[in-house]
């Protein structure tokens, strides 16, 4: 079986699908099974170790939240709004990256980017504040939240988009170009953040 395992794995790694643990076991019928999984009652060897450091422990994410920009600010709004702090921070890197003093062309400014009637709404004073940048930001995306059941893609699409863009077209992301390339990238640093996979359901 040494043979057949050394060259499955070379034609693994040559095909480029080495992402995980992979197993080599021998089915009731004599056939050879490659699996991810290793399932109870069956004799396995694994041919394919994912490196450690490739995953994201539930020990680790705490740091990684941590040692990211404004992170208390982050975690004490995230906390009033009962959002996670990973989600506060994917909107941040996408939006500012966070530059406190960024502006978009379309008038939205700070780290959470809020135009100045979502400002005014949400009692925001000085956008290019982090603190009251970030708090702002955090009760506008809860309320998205809120009006659409908590789906994230939905809120987080109305918080580029705006709500109404959303609505009307029933409760799908809009098809704009922009909010169609930031969705996929909130969505992708919040998983990172949360240490899920990139296609982990939310």
């Amino acid at each position: 079986m040494k043979t057949l395992t050394t060259g499955l794995l070379g034609l693994m790694l040559l095909t480029g699908v080495a992402q995980a643990d992979v197993f080599v076991s021998v089915d009731a019928k004599g056939n050879f099974v490659l699996s991810n999984v290793h399932r109870p009652g069956r004799h396995y060897e694994r041919v394919i170790h994912e490196p450690e450091k490739a995953l994201v422990s539930l020990d680790q994410q705490p740091q990684m939240i941590a040692a990211r920009p404004y992170a208390e600010l982050v975690s004490a709004a995230a906390t009033a709004n009962a959002l996670p702090a990973a989600l506060l921070h994917a909107v941040i890197q996408t939006e500012s990256h966070y530059n406190p003093s960024a502006v978009s062309p379309k008038g939205a400014g700070g780290l959470m980017q809020l135009m100045p009637d979502t400002a005014r709404e949400m009692g925001v004073a000085d956008v290019y504040d982090p603190k009251a940048n970030i708090q702002g930001g955090a009760r506008y995306l809860k309320r998205l939240m809120t009006l659409f059941d908590n789906d994230i893609a939905l809120a987080v699409a109305a918080y580029n988009a705006g709500p109404q863009a959303v609505l009307s077209r029933g409760g799908v992301i809009p098809p704009f170009a922009e909010t169609q390339r930031y969705v996929p990238s909130v969505l992708r640093q919040y998983r990172r953040l949360q240490g899920l996979s990139e296609d982990a359901p939310l």
